[in-house]
């Protein structure tokens, strides 16, 4: 049988007009009311910047495969999509263009929802959240009043990271270890504000603990959280310095005996009485300096020099550091800049591998004879005598300490949800009250500039009357950080409509956690501790009920690897080529037309400046979304990076090409409704048939519903194909079974292939049948044991031949029912008399009446 050419792209626009007429968006859904539970099942909001990428392509078609193939299965799907709305990009872009973040931002939407339709991924638009819809961000507004009730949302002045590019603060979880802006990538500075702070740190223990309990989330992110929140256990030290009294926290208490100096931040207070009195010192706080003070070893009693360093941190501990030259490498190397050389070592590797007065930064050990009592002991064990000495003696006590800090939420920007809060002389802070909410943003045209804080520059918006006593005030004019706007989502996508509350608990508590939720591991730290540290409180003041899974809101995670492009380089200087310097030879060399030299291809992450990015819609519009979708599931598996190359396309197509050939082949030999053939007739043939496709339909359902190894599915979808293609002629093989097979094959491939399983499923029937997209899931049926042959004798010559299953001749009644029901039996058998049967091994004889 020939194989006819299919344009793909056709049957998008032919099926998806045809489902909007029918007005079921872009699925008919299964008209059986869901039997299995519900399956809450969605990948992370986009943010509307215009055009979905390739990344997106990719995420958004695993979500789509695997909500269709759960509604299949019998599931309550709650699929939703939704906006990420507010933020930098589109107020730096509403400058940039000289209109409102509003309007580009409702722009952006449309397109980009276009784009989700034609790559026919079919979400719950019923349940639609846009981040900066007043709908939505008057209940971002009500969260932040809640923290705000409950102690956890608080104003305070402290040193913050300025961004001096977008002119915004900047939470320390934005800012990388080179110390530049997560997204302009501008060197940060500090500057001491007045900001919002969200409590986070009330929940740093359950949210480090509770990670034990996530056992469907990636290794690597787990790992990446916990060592954000960075838990530790030491010791909490009381030191004097001066005529002052500070604290230092420390993990290595045994080496207190190694002190040779305490360091301060920049902004301990007692570093900053001093800068108040010796401003010429605190022109060096930021390289380091010696105070005019001393402090004293707790322990000892000996006395040890105090300095402002850079390395120290104010928010983690005290802000003061126990500074131990031989058994901290920081500390040496800050001793050294300094000026100074003398090392006290107390702790000595069990090798003794090192020479006297060299650094030893090992934590592990053996305390020498100038640890005084602990001498001789392990560190971990001298660890813990020394904090048993200094609890007993009320100098200090054991404590476990986090890295973590309070979320920064303040920002000095237009576009992201106000903070409902009102500044009176009279009354100090004072909430928004509800019947006030959402606080809207000013609308205007266009934006000045990136400068500031625009709200400020807004008098209308900034001058109110005070709730509380009615008296002149003024609004914050700080919007939150847009991470708060996606914290809760996950809970408004199941009510999304309620105009009364946050949410309703009775409606929320039954739906949750999230059974998958699916998004870029770039967002392990940021995104997804917010969403836990937001969870654990709404559960902790009653909005919803997460006892039964200590609050935690998501109970699988699956991190999609990123999608890279085929990139050109010139291999002398490594500059990205455009698309219009290199020239694709037929053996797949790429060739600069300047120069005639061979360019240097890599795959690498998507960007504009690397010329090696890839439009979906484009794809979408040269191979059609079946083949699209099918391509980028089949490239690698969801958590590795893809290297996308659109040139291998070609295989995808000539396999679904194939799958439609099959269709208008066995629509040949179809007249009228097929009737199921009995499995006990099945031949060899058909049970060959059979059994190879229950195999791989059992591993396409295994795979969609447990291991999410999609690459596979696909492999196995085209082993599916081959095999019904390769029987189509064979003359052993009944219309019958080739029909259930294929049928089979269609429903399941529907979730990654709708256009083509519905045209498959019409070309296939000379009579009128219903979408295939309405269909269940196909039952996994029963593999047919393996036959062999028996010789049929009648009257004492051999007439036929017989394939039944080996134990056929131990029942005797089944035995000879099956074979009288043959087309051979009814022919020499039929109604005639048997006047007796005998059963012999693989030989089966009847003597008839003549």
């Amino acid at each position: 049988m020939s194989r006819r050419i299919f344009d793909l792209t056709k049957l998008d626009t032919k099926w998806t007009t045809r489902w909007k007429k029918q007005g079921c968006s872009l699925n008919p859904r299964r008209k059986v009311a869901p039997t299995k539970g519900k399956i809450y099942s969605t990948a992370m909001f986009p943010y509307p910047s215009g055009i979905l990428h390739m990344g997106h392509l990719r995420v958004y078609t695993i979500a789509d495969v695997l909500a269709r193939f759960y509604r299949m299965q019998g599931y309550n799907v709650i699929n939703p999509m939704g906006w990420d709305a507010f933020g930098l990009p589109a107020e730096n872009a509403a400058v940039d263009r000289n209109v409102s973040p509003e309007k580009w931002t409702k722009l952006n939407i449309s397109k980009m929802k276009v784009q989700m339709e034609a790559m026919l991924a079919d979400f719950d638009w019923d349940r639609e959240v846009t981040t900066c819809d007043p709908a939505y961000y008057k209940w971002t507004q009500k969260l932040f009043l809640l923290m705000y009730e409950h102690g956890y949302a608080y104003r305070k002045k402290a040193e913050i990271n300025w961004d001096p590019v977008d002119q915004t603060v900047l939470a320390n979880e934005q800012v990388d270890s080179e110390g530049r802006s997560w997204r302009s990538g501008a060197v940060v500075e500090k500057r001491l504000l007045e900001q919002w702070f969200l409590g986070i740190t009330k929940f740093a223990k359950e949210l480090n603990a509770d990670l034990d309990t996530l056992d469907e989330w990636p290794a690597k992110v787990k790992a990446m959280q916990r060592n954000w929140i960075g838990e530790s256990t030491g010791a909490e030290i009381r030191f004097q310095v001066g005529e002052e009294t500070t604290f230092v926290y420390t993990t290595r208490a045994e080496t207190i005996f190694s002190l040779q100096y305490l360091a301060l931040a920049a902004d301990h207070p007692i570093a900053t009485k001093i800068k108040q009195t010796a401003p010429e010192l605190a022109e060096q706080y930021d390289t380091g300096v010696k105070l005019p003070l001393e402090a004293t070893n707790p322990v000892t009693g000996e006395k040890v020099p105090v300095f402002v360093a850079p390395y120290v941190i104010s928010g983690y501990g005290h802000g003061a550091v126990m500074g131990c030259p031989a058994h901290d490498a920081r500390d040496y190397e800050f001793w050294k800049s300094m000026g100074e050389t003398s090392i006290r070592s107390t702790v000595e590797p069990e090798d003794s591998s090192l020479e006297a007065n060299e650094p030893y930064f090992g934590a592990s050990g053996v305390m020498n004879a100038d640890a005084q009592f602990l001498a001789g002991l392990s560190a971990t064990t001298a660890r813990e005598k020394i904090i048993e000495h200094l609890e007993s003696h009320q100098l200090g006590q054991k404590r476990t300490t986090y890295r973590l800090r309070d979320w920064l939420v303040s920002r000095q920007r237009f576009w992201g949800a106000p903070i409902p809060i009102i500044h009176c002389d009279r009354c100090g802070t004072v909430p928004v009250p509800d019947d006030q909410l959402p606080v809207l943003l000013p609308k205007v045209d266009k934006l000045l500039g990136r400068g500031g804080s625009p709200l400020a520059q807004i008098p209308e918006f900034v001058n109110v009357e005070c709730p509380s006593c009615g008296g002149a005030a003024r609004r914050d004019t700080d919007t939150m950080d847009t991470f708060m706007d996606s914290s809760w989502y996950l809970f408004r996508y199941l009510d999304p409509h309620n105009e009364q509350q946050l949410m309703d608990p009775k409606v929320v508590s039954p739906l949750l956690s999230v059974d998958q939720y699916l998004g870029g591991i770039e967002h392990a730290i940021l995104h997804l501790l917010y969403v836990r540290f937001v969870s654990k409180f709404l559960n902790t003041i009653g909005y919803w009920d997460g006892s039964a899974v200590n609050g935690e809101p998501i109970k699988k995670l699956v991190s999609q690897g990123m999608v890279h492009g085929r990139t050109f380089t010139e291999p002398e200087t490594g500059r990205f080529l455009k698309p219009d310097e290199y020239e694709i030879m037929s053996d797949g060399r790429a060739v600069m037309k300047e120069t005639g030299r061979t360019a240097a291809v890599s795959f690498e992450k998507m960007s504009k400046s690397k010329h090696n990015g890839a439009d979906p819609s484009d794809c979408i519009a040269r191979h059609g979304a079946d083949a699209t979708r099918a391509h980028v599931l089949f490239q690698a598996p969801i958590e590795d990076v893809l290297n996308w190359d659109e040139d291998k396309i070609v295989g995808i197509e000539r396999w679904l090409a194939k799958v439609l050939t099959i269709a208008g082949g066995l629509r040949e030999r179809l007249k009228e409704p097929v009737q199921p053939k009995p499995t006990d007739l099945y031949t060899k043939s058909e049970i060959s048939v059979h059994n190879e496709c229950q195999q791989l339909l059992h591993s396409i359902t295994d795979s969609l519903s447990k291991s999410l190894s999609l690459n596979t599915v696909i492999s196995d979808y085209m082993k599916y194909t081959n095999k019904i293609y390769s029987e189509l002629n064979n003359k052993d093989v009944s219309t019958a079974v080739l029909y259930v097979s294929y049928l089979d094959l269609l429903k399941a491939l529907s979730p990654v292939a709708p256009s083509v399983s519905e045209e498959a499923n019409e070309v296939l029937h000379p009579w009128p049948v219903e979408s295939v997209l309405t269909a269940d899931w196909p039952e996994i049926r029963p593999l047919i044991a393996a036959t062999v042959p028996y010789t049929v004798m009648v009257n004492g010559r051999m007439r036929f031949v017989y394939h039944g299953p080996e134990n056929l001749i131990e029942d005797r009644e089944r035995c000879i029912s099956q074979i009288l029901t043959t087309p051979e039996g009814e022919k020499w058998i039929g109604t005639k008399n048997i006047k007796k049967v005998i059963l012999k091994p693989k030989t089966v004889v009847f003597i008839v009446e003549k």
